[in-house]
């Protein structure tokens, strides 16, 4: 097992090495000028070089890469161009909201594409499996923010059970903050919901017909006992990995979904970062989602090892 998490660690090192560097070309090669756009068109060329050499743009790529790596490494991710405060600062508050809302969308997918997958399954070619993947088909072919102003306009506008948007902080309490969040997390998890329900259910037929199961039925152990106990585990590989690139993609919806909810997420603050040109700030956020992504792809790999053992001694 050391050895697995050592290749997996060494893996998840060069590609965070090659995710910022191309992190920083990409952002690199953009038209345009932050010192230019926060001067606006009219300044004199003497002030905008000026606060080009103050925020360090006048410095060679290689140099300006090397400082934010090492900023990164240590913590300092240097001063937002348009906010004038620290990064670090910046991404933090707004992770406070982000994260949860990513984590409540996955749990949403987790249940109900869990539910629906296996219920499907264990009602193959009958009427609630195809009622049941009629409504997945139905899940697939909405968009997010489309479904975001369906909950507005059904829960916040007709019912007002919700707010429309915004978010009133953890500082009133953890069920006001989740209550301010279940809108838009349904709104991200009814496609990913449907996506791995249709995974979920194509795996559990597929162990359904192995030996074992039918063993298992041999032996009089109940219907709801062998799907839930001895094929879901068997069959949650595959849909472990889905759960793992769908935790990325929830991560990325935030920024289309935190701005219909004028949720203050880190969606929210790469969108005014982007509109303002400023860089820095969407370099670091970037980067954080890009290490999110492989950092979950880490942690997808180890629960491979942890559901079945065979795939971590064939990798030694």
């Amino acid at each position: 097992m050391s050895l697995f998490l050592f290749k997996r660690i060494l893996t998840l090192i060069a590609t965070l090495m090659g995710a910022s560097v191309i992190v920083f070309l990409v952002l690199e090669i953009l038209p345009g000028n932050a010192a230019q756009l926060l001067m606006g068109p009219d300044a004199a060329p003497e002030a905008v070089a000026a606060l080009a050499t103050k925020l360090g743009l006048d410095q060679p790529a290689w140099a300006r890469y090397w400082h934010w790596v090492g900023g990164m490494l240590t913590g300092n991710l240097g001063d937002s161009y348009a906010y004038s405060s620290p990064v670090l600062e910046l991404i933090l508050e707004r992770l406070a909201l982000t994260v949860p809302l990513a984590l409540l969308a996955m749990a949403f997918t987790t249940v109900l594409a869990l539910l629906v997958g296996v219920t499907a399954a264990a009602r193959h070619n009958k009427l609630g499996d195809v009622g049941l993947m009629g409504l997945t088909q139905v899940g697939i072919a909405i968009p997010n923010f489309w479904f975001a102003i369906l909950l507005i306009l059904v829960f916040s506008v007709q019912l007002q059970w919700f707010s429309a948007g915004g978010f009133d902080g953890w500082d009133e309490g953890i069920f006001a903050g989740l209550k301010s969040l279940l809108l838009p997390a349904l709104s991200l998890a009814v496609v990913q919901a449907a996506i791995l329900a249709r995974i979920t259910r194509s795996a559990v037929l597929e162990v359904m017909r192995e030996d074992f199961v039918r063993t298992a039925r041999a032996k009089g152990v109940s219907q709801r006992a062998v799907l839930w106990t001895h094929v879901l585990r068997n069959a949650m590989i595959p849909v472990v990995t889905v759960m793992g690139m769908q935790f990325s993609e929830l991560l990325a919806g935030t920024i289309v979904v935190e701005n219909v909810f004028y949720l203050p997420g880190l969606g929210r603050l790469i969108f005014q970062a982007i509109s303002n040109r400023d860089l820095i700030v969407v370099r670091n956020c970037v980067m954080l989602l890009a290490a999110m992504v492989v950092i979950v792809n880490f942690v997808v790999d180890v629960l491979y090892a942890v559901i079945d053992p065979r795939i971590k001694a064939s990798d030694i």
